[in-house]
């Protein structure tokens, strides 16, 4: 104890630490203030209000970062500090946390502010939280009047209606439903065709986080229902009824089990809203419900994505040590803009911006991350990737393939750096691998591939829902996920659909003008002309004629110029998480808004 007390003599240390975890404390309680006003705009169907929210809490963290790093320096001569009195600061602040309900939290906004403040060259594992020095296990809520993280029920089969009207009528929504109890029954029919007529043991229960979760014009029940050893996930959407006003509410769907929760909180989705005192509690009861989803995606799924980042590194840092594969240059197309890698036996792939294009990419650096950002902080309605975006990465040296080395001081000479035997990359950005859908096309049955030009159309229909024109649509600029899903992750020539020009071909002066191809109009730079789509598109007869009988419409002008009418007057469209078969809309009679058959999305701008 002498020794330790020895360690703690420095008075600015603890002034340090005391000021850093306040600047996470007000981070969080703005993060929180946002997350909880997210149920007044949805009683108010306000989702250009929800939108906006979503849009500023994701620039919060950065913010406080920002405000936390300038304290430092204009408050304590920051520069003089040696690196015995920065680990002092470290063991005072873990000390600060000893009760604190978002331990994980505040230790990755110390790591935050103090790489900040510090240049590379001084970071040392000894100041940082590479591991978590708190425990977040059994953290309890000790504010006065506070809830639990969930709330159990214990129904029998007979008072099993009455119970799931509880668990909705609890959350206090201000609106009415339009009939609860009608929905309700819908939902235990579902629930009955799921597990057909199970015996009910001794401590069958029904659990429920405390909190709803709100995304653009949803609000979700996420919960489970256990019954012995068993559990089943569940989420019930609740909507506004029809495409404007004010309610009446309805439960629009029924979701049960790992996969349809997975699609709920899938990493090509916007972040949710969650008004959570303990979020490290809400991130374990969702990890009961998806096993397979890493703690990583379930934080940044919950809008706490620098968290996210944080898990994710420390998982790559741990497979790095248990593999000895080597990166090499991702298969597939080469990209004009991006050098993308991976490692064979990791499930993402790396990307860096060049530092050269070719004449065609008329474009920066600076303008590229620009998109990446858009993405980062649009609804991503399904079908365009989450970025991880990391400045500084050092990488062992001996675990990179000699030919990708080439192309990285080739095409990345200013963001590639070597320091004894680590390859330091200075910008990057990691997406969840996936594989692209022209060398899906080119492997797949005739069945499977019927399947992903439906599915490539749809996610086209959905970016153009959510206000986004892909710009580079061809097939090598989409994947294919696991679960034959296709998504978007090129976005270095995205652009709001609403900035772009759609216009009809105007008719050749002459036949020889027309067959000389060479192009006789005007094109200004942010013109588009969706008829000259399909000779770059739909060369193969099997894919064309798919193609076209599902989505010709995307070929025409008229389209595109529709879909920009009404997002300019206001329109939030909606495209759902989920299968319209979860859609309890059928069985009522009165659909809310109808999802094109096949579709699947959610409600976006």
């Amino acid at each position: 104890m002498a020794d330790f007390a020895h360690e703690l003599n420095d008075p600015r240390a603890r002034r340090i630490a005391v000021a850093m975890l306040e600047g996470f404390d007000r981070h969080y309680r703005l993060f929180r203030e946002t997350s909880a006003e997210a149920k007044a705009r949805f009683e108010a169907a306000d989702w250009h209000g929800q939108q906006r929210a979503q849009v500023l809490r994701i620039a919060f963290y950065d913010q406080r970062v920002d405000e936390g790093a300038e304290r430092l320096q204009q408050e304590f001569s920051i520069g003089e500090l040696t690196a015995e009195v920065w680990q002092q600061v470290k063991l005072h602040y873990i000390g600060l946390l000893i009760d604190h309900q978002q331990p994980e939290l505040a230790e990755t906004f110390f790591n935050s502010v103090t790489t900040k403040v510090l240049h590379r060259s001084y970071f040392r594992n000894q100041f940082l939280f590479v591991r978590p020095a708190v425990s977040t296990e059994y953290i309890e809520n000790d504010e006065p009047a506070s809830q639990p993280t969930y709330r159990a029920y214990y129904p029998t089969r007979e008072t099993l209606h009455e119970t799931f009207v509880r668990i909705v009528t609890n959350f206090q929504l201000a609106v009415p439903f339009e009939d609860l109890d009608r929905d309700v029954a819908q939902v235990l029919q579902a629930l009955q065709r799921r597990l057909g007529e199970p015996r009910l043991r001794t401590n069958f229960q029904v659990q429920v986080l405390a909190s709803l979760f709100f995304r653009n014009k949803g609000a979700y029940v996420v919960g489970k229902i256990v019954n012995g050893f068993d559990e089943l996930p569940f989420a019930l959407p609740l909507l506004h009824k029809g495409e404007s006003g004010v309610g009446p509410l309805v439960i629009d769907a029924a979701l049960f089990g790992e996969n349809d929760l997975q699609a709920l909180f899938s990493f090509a989705r916007a972040y949710f809203m969650v008004d959570m005192a303990i979020p490290a509690a809400y991130v374990q009861f969702l990890r009961s419900l998806m096993r397979h989803k890493p703690r990583s995606e379930i934080y940044s799924a919950l809008g706490l994505h620098k968290q996210g980042k944080n898990l994710f590194y420390r998982d790559f840092l741990y497979h790095l040590r248990h593999s000895s594969d080597l990166f090499r240059i991702a298969p597939g197309i080469k990209g004009m803009v991006m050098l993308v890698f991976d490692l064979p036996s990791f499930p993402f792939v790396f990307k860096v911006i060049k530092d050269f294009y070719p004449p065609q990419k008329d474009t920066t650096r600076e303008q590229i991350k620009s998109k990446y950002l858009l993405v980062k902080r649009h609804d991503r309605v399904g079908r365009m990737a989450d970025t991880l975006e990391y400045s500084n990465v050092a990488f062992p040296r001996h675990r990179f393939d000699e030919e990708l080395v080439a192309e990285l001081k080739h095409f990345c000479p200013s963001l590639l750096e070597e320091e004894g035997d680590e390859l330091i990359i200075r910008h990057l950005y990691i997406e969840r691998r996936m594989v692209p859908l022209n060398i899906y096309l080119q492997e797949a049955t005739p069945e499977q591939a019927e399947r992903a030009v439906v599915e490539y159309g749809n996610a086209i229909k959905d970016l153009v829902r959510a206000n986004i024109f892909p710009g580079d649509m061809l097939w090598k600029n989409f994947g294919v996920t696991r679960n034959g899903k296709v998504v978007f992750y090129d976005y270095d020539e995205i652009e709001y659909l609403t900035d772009c020009h759609f216009r009809r071909v105007p008719p050749a002066p002459d036949e020889e003008t027309e067959m000389s191809g060479e192009v006789w109009y005007p094109v200004g730079p942010r013109d588009v002309f969706p008829e000259t789509f399909g000779p770059f598109l739909l060369g193969h007869a099997s894919v064309r004629d798919v193609f076209l009988k599902h989505h010709a419409d995307l070929l025409d002008a008229a389209f595109w110029q529709a879909h920009q009418e009404r997002i300019r007057a206001g329109h939030v469209h909606d495209v759902f998480p989920y299968d319209p078969s979860r859609r309890l809309s059928a069985e009522r009679g009165a659909a809310s808004v109808e999802a094109p058959a096949g579709h699947d999305g959610e409600a976006v701008a």
